[in-house]
Parts: structure tokens; C-alpha cells; sequence
């Protein structure tokens, strides 16, 4: 294809919890590869518009120009002849086929850089994170800091009026720090689980 710079290309992820610096590594890759003047298109899903639509930002406040789609098939839709790296943000939300749009991008000659949430606030496998994660050819794992105790948070805990979420919520609120916390494996909380329990009213 015309777009196609380098034999092979390949597929970063960058993945963790909430406050973890997903985004702001996103966003540092893009800014290093636009230094190095490579055409890059970064893309959002429409489900995450917290710091308005045609950007992503990080937490400090770091941010960048993108898309915003709907599906993983409006990348190959968007994509310029030109294009040399590929950045997705939140990609925990889009559908399976990302992975493959990845990996058809990386065949191509293109470096795919993909961010997003490995885990729900249940701590389960988010959306196709895994299967991105399992066939990327590199992979960060952040973490953040536990707001309880202090350690190295791998999880994201989502508060409804102050207490820990039940597991029968829905897996996606979109939402920051009045929403979610980091938590370490021992201080993140998911009451219900698997406990057998049903919904009261």
C-alpha cells in the first residue's frame, strides 16, 4: 500500500488503571513521533468526550488533536495514504475488531500505539484489551498509586456516593476522580461478587 514506510511495522499497548499515565504516555509518543516528522492519526471513541470531542488530554492536562469514531472499521475509513503511526486512546472501548484493525495496520508497515484500561472496576479482562495485549509486540503495564495505603495500584475502583460499586453495574461510567479511585489489589473492593447474590431494590 502507498502508505507503507517500513517493511514491517508493529503494535505497542500501553495499559493500566485509572491515573496509572496511559493517556499522557500516548500522548508523549505521539508528540515524539510528530517531532521526528512522521504523519501520525490519533483516534478516540465517541464514549469518552470528557475533555471535549477532537482531543484526548490527560489528567495534567497534556493533550493532542484526534478523532473521534464509533467503530474500529472508521479507522481503515479515516486513514490517510500518508500516514505512519496510528495512536488509539481508550481502546478498551471499542469492539473486537480493533485487534485485528491493529494488527492489519502493523502488517502494513504502520506502528500502532493503543492505550486503555487492561481491567474494569470489577478487575476482569476490559473489552479486547486482552486479546490487544496478547498480540501486541510491545506492551506496558503502568500503575498508579493506592489511595488507601499508598502501594502499587493495578486496579480501578469505582465509587457510587462514596462506597465501592456493586458488580452488577454496568461496566461502562465514563468518569474521573469524583468516580474512580487507583487501588491496590488488597484495598480494591467489588461487593457481590460472585457471592450469589441478586439485585435488591
Amino acid at each position: 500500500m502507498v502508505y507503507r514506510r517500513y517493511q514491517m511495522g508493529w503494535v505497542e499497548v500501553i495499559c493500566g488503571c485509572m491515573f496509572s499515565g496511559k493517556t499522557e504516555e500516548l500522548i508523549r509518543r505521539v508528540h515524539r513521533a510528530q517531532i521526528a516528522r512522521q504523519k501520525v492519526q490519533v483516534f478516540q471513541h465517541s464514549l469518552d468526550e470528557r475533555y471535549g470531542r477532537r482531543r484526548i488530554a490527560s489528567h495534567s492536562g497534556a493533550y493532542v488533536e484526534a478523532s473521534t469514531i464509533q467503530r474500529s472499521a472508521d479507522i481503515l475509513a479515516l486513514l490517510q495514504p500518508d500516514t505512519e503511526v496510528v495512536a488509539i486512546d481508550e481502546a478498551q472501548f471499542f469492539d473486537p475488531g480493533v485487534c485485528d484493525v491493529a494488527i492489519g495496520l502493523a502488517d502494513e508497515g504502520l506502528r500502532v500505539v493503543a492505550a486503555g484500561l487492561d481491567m474494569d472496576f470489577r478487575g476482569e479482562p476490559f473489552g479486547p484489551m486482552a486479546a490487544l495485549m496478547a498480540r501486541s509486540d510491545l506492551l506496558d503495564k503502568l500503575q498508579a498509586i493506592c489511595v488507601v495505603c499508598g502501594a502499587p495500584a493495578g486496579r480501578t475502583q469505582r465509587l457510587v456516593d462514596g462506597q465501592p460499586a456493586w458488580y452488577e453495574d454496568p461496566i461502562i461510567m465514563v468518569g474521573a476522580s469524583d468516580v474512580y479511585e487507583a487501588r491496590c489489589r488488597s484495598c480494591h473492593q467489588v461487593p457481590r461478587r460472585g457471592n450469589g447474590h441478586e439485585p435488591t431494590e
